[in-house]
């Protein structure tokens, strides 16, 4: 079982780095699934719109939802991320090198979201890289039972992780 993380930032340079792993990954010839975040700044406004783009090459999903400008609550729209997330499981369902998951957010540490896709990916042998900010690393790791790796947030130390992965699997 392979599951590793990189401890995100409150900044969005985790999806950053995540879109430009799956990119490089993908002209390596790797099969991805998953999802990569990534943000669209909205003139006059704090808060960004919040899109996951589904690996390999599929849909873009807007996972924000507009709550007005005086509200404080949770943005996600959970029918965007559960459509996320069906999507990638039949990704995994139809073989992967490795999974990619924006974030073990909220709803994973409640159960919900990727996190049942987590598991479908680790019992079929399929590495996961997933994004933990601090606030949800002690989920993720009962969660993960102990057998997680941390990795750093660096897209050359990510990119020679997966290749070394993708390599045991060719041998």
């Amino acid at each position: 079982m392979t599951l590793a993380y990189v401890l995100a930032g409150k900044d969005s340079g985790t999806n950053t780095l995540f879109d430009d792993l799956a990119k490089a990954l993908t002209a390596k010839g790797m099969r991805l699934a998953g999802t990569v975040q990534i943000n669209t700044e909205k003139a006059a406004q704090d808060l960004c719109d919040m899109d996951v783009r589904v690996l390999p090459d599929g849909p873009m999903i807007r996972i924000s939802q507009d709550l007005g400008g005086a509200s404080r609550g949770c943005r996600l729209d959970p029918a965007a991320l559960e459509q996320a997330v069906g999507l990638t499981s039949e990704a995994v369902a139809n073989g992967a090198d490795l999974l990619i998951v924006n974030k073990f957010g909220k709803h994973e540490a409640e159960g919900r979201g990727f996190r049942e896709t987590i598991g479908e990916a680790l019992a079929l042998d399929i590495p996961v890289l997933v994004a933990v900010n601090p606030g949800n690393l002690p989920v993720f790791q009962v969660f993960s039972g102990g057998l997680e790796t941390a990795l750093p947030a660096e897209l050359g130390a990510l990119t020679t992780w997966a290749q070394s992965l993708h390599a045991e699997e060719a041998a």
